[in-house]
């Protein structure tokens, strides 16, 4: 079943693909994204991991608690700088995402405005064609209507006149 009254015209559908290249393109860079956050993820979560038993070695294996402390406490300023690192990285790729979508929607501008605007100039087009049509059903209508009244034989019609004619 056809959910449309009308086919879907040329412009309709240039214009239907032209937003459909451009939300692929920009579903694209932002896949890419996700992707280039979870490959740092991924790495930042593995050093953690390497660092976090490799310093947990290093408090076991230290001699009293004033060691483990002090080697614990080392460790909290390399931490912190990582952390700075992270989203320093995070900020790189949501800015280099940013230009990403201002350049595909860029590039897609041109396009999307120029079928907008023949669906525009369709629609009104359209929309004139159908208004003039509807007019001369109108007209017709009315004159099938008033035929009867205005033929000059018609017995009803003359008394129609004769009533409208002002008696002298």
């Amino acid at each position: 079943m056809n959910m449309f009254s009308q086919p879907v015209t040329p412009a309709v559908r240039a214009h239907m693909e032209a937003q459909f290249s451009l939300f692929s393109d920009m579903s694209q860079r932002l896949f890419d994204t996700a992707q280039k956050i979870n490959e740092l993820n991924i790495q930042v979560a593995q050093t953690v991991m390497e660092e976090s038993i490799n310093g947990a070695q290093q408090i076991l294996v230290a001699r009293d608690p004033y060691e483990a402390l002090s080697i614990a406490t080392s460790q909290a300023q390399p931490t912190a700088e990582k952390v700075r690192a992270y989203q320093q990285h995070l900020s790189s790729i949501a800015a280099g995402t940013q230009v990403e979508l201002a350049k595909t929607a860029e590039s897609h501008l041109s396009e999307t405005t120029r079928t907008a605007t023949a669906v525009a100039d369709e629609v009104a087009r359209r929309a004139s064609e159908e208004t003039q049509k509807t007019t001369e059903r109108q007209r017709a209508a009315m004159e099938k209507l008033t035929r009867p009244i205005n033929k000059p034989g018609d017995s009803a019609s003359q008394a129609a006149r004769k009533t409208a004619q002002p008696t002298q």
